[in-house]
């Protein structure tokens, strides 16, 4: 293995649910896939079933395991070496397994068949277009391409761009209403952008085996069982169409609410770089005063933490900070000390029996987490309430607003106005500014 591959993305770790009843490869910078050193394959499109004047991403769906489960809902094969011989030839709902040995792969059957040990990657693909092929219990269209790494085995799905979305856009923004369709469609340009950036124009396999994953790490993506006619109208509307800014195509980052106003990405990532088209911008109607995104579940929140759940997010950011062997300390006062230019917490100051210690925006969500685990909202948010027991903090009220990082387009925002009347190129423009819907290529 070369060292240049052991810098390859995070690979999956586990699985984690995308949508009731479906799996999805957890990423963990800890253990990476590494492919053997080979030089790049180049797809044959006299070879490949994909029949599409369009880009074709490369979605990993699960890595590091063992062995790989596959099916089809129609006739389909197995191909070893990248579809250049044929090894199986299944029907419908027929399950095979692929498995690895060393560098090289086999498909065995329920009945104990089981071909030669071969060369892979090994390409599993429909003989009738209008099937679909399946990884576990989940469908997917395209092909599905299984590699052998140095942790395991990984699974990608080999589909087209417009495709691939119909099984993002459902999960990305969660409405299914024809009224909303102004807000799926400004939906579906952001996510096709998004992929735009990732996928290149000519096609080769990736040297890692995939442009995205099929979790939040990218763009959450559940296949076949998640695709939606409402939302495929949407998307087929507007086919082809990406955010261009100055020229270029450009990422166009969404979340679920904003809570009245956007975000620069400075103020919420790590190490973010503002852009000329994302700036932070209101989300209030002019004529009610309200917000857009205030129809989001998560428009308005209380996040309440008694004291060891306090003490808890004090020793989870000191050990994110690199410190280690840290024992809870008992907190004294919590205060915001500087908000961004979008209001949101910049930094919040924790004073504790053991010294003050401060929090970066971009920190804050991830160390104060609920009883589940789950992160904080926002840092759209005020310090509301604090009980003292003597000297201590026993109990924490922040009351906030907003779901998710705030950049770009708010979705339940977008949908708001959706049913306000703007159009899509209204929407975007609003999000995005100086931005104009066009045509990649």
């Amino acid at each position: 293995m070369t060292r240049r591959a052991r810098t390859l993305m995070a690979a999956v770790t586990g699985l984690c649910a995308v949508v009731a009843a479906s799996c999805a490869p957890r990423f963990s910078p800890e253990q990476r896939p590494t492919l053997p050193d080979a030089a790049p394959l180049v797809v044959d499109s006299a070879a490949a079933t994909l029949d599409v004047g369009d880009r074709v991403a490369w979605i990993a769906l699960a890595g590091a395991l063992k062995t790989a489960s596959i099916s089809a809902a129609g006739a389909f094969e197995v191909l070893e070496q990248g579809g250049k011989r044929s090894l199986v030839r299944g029907v419908g709902g027929e399950a095979w397994r692929v498995e690895q040995r060393g560098q090289t792969l086999r498909v065995s059957g329920s009945g104990g068949d089981a071909t030669p040990w071969r060369a892979g990657p090994l390409v599993v693909r429909t003989r009738d277009t209008r099937s679909v092929v399946q990884h576990d219990t989940r469908r997917y269209r395209g092909e599905l391409w299984i590699s052998v790494t140095d942790t395991g085995l990984l699974v990608v799905n080999r589909v087209p761009v417009e495709d691939y979305l119909r099984g993002v856009v459902p999960l990305e923004l969660g409405t299914r209403n024809p009224i909303d369709a102004a807000a799926l469609q400004a939906q579906a340009v952001a996510a096709r952008s998004y992929t735009y950036m990732r996928v290149p124009a000519r096609e080769v396999v990736p040297a890692t085996g995939y442009h995205m994953t099929a979790t939040v790490l990218h763009q959450v993506y559940g296949g076949q069982a998640v695709e939606h006619a409402v939302v495929d109208n949407a998307i087929a509307a507007t086919s082809g169409l990406v955010l261009r800014f100055n020229g270029a195509v450009v990422d166009g980052p969404y979340s679920s609410s904003c809570g009245g106003r956007s975000a620069l990405p400075s103020e919420v990532w790590r190490g973010g770089h503002d852009h000329g088209y994302l700036k932070s911008v209101s989300d209030t109607d002019p004529s009610t005063g309200r917000a857009y995104c205030d129809i989001s579940p998560r428009h308005a929140w209380a996040a309440t933490f008694d004291e060891p759940l306090l003490r808890q997010a004090i020793v989870r950011h000191l050990g994110s900070r690199g410190a280690s062997g840290t024992t809870a300390p008992q907190v004294a006062a919590v205060s915001v000390g500087r908000r961004t230019p979008s209001g949101r917490v910049g930094t919040l100051v924790v004073r504790t029996d053991r010294g003050t210690v401060t929090l970066n925006g971009h920190d804050i969500r991830d160390a104060f987490r609920d009883a589940r685990g789950a992160i904080l909202s926002s840092t759209y948010f005020d310090v509301d309430k604090q009980t003292r027991v003597g000297e201590r903090v026993s109990a924490l009220v922040l009351r906030g607003a907003g779901n998710g990082h705030g950049v770009g387009m708010c979705q339940w925002g977008a949908i708001g106005r959706a049913r306000a009347g703007h159009d899509v190129r209204a929407i975007l423009r609003h999000y995005y500014p100086g931005t104009v819907v066009g045509f990649a290529e």
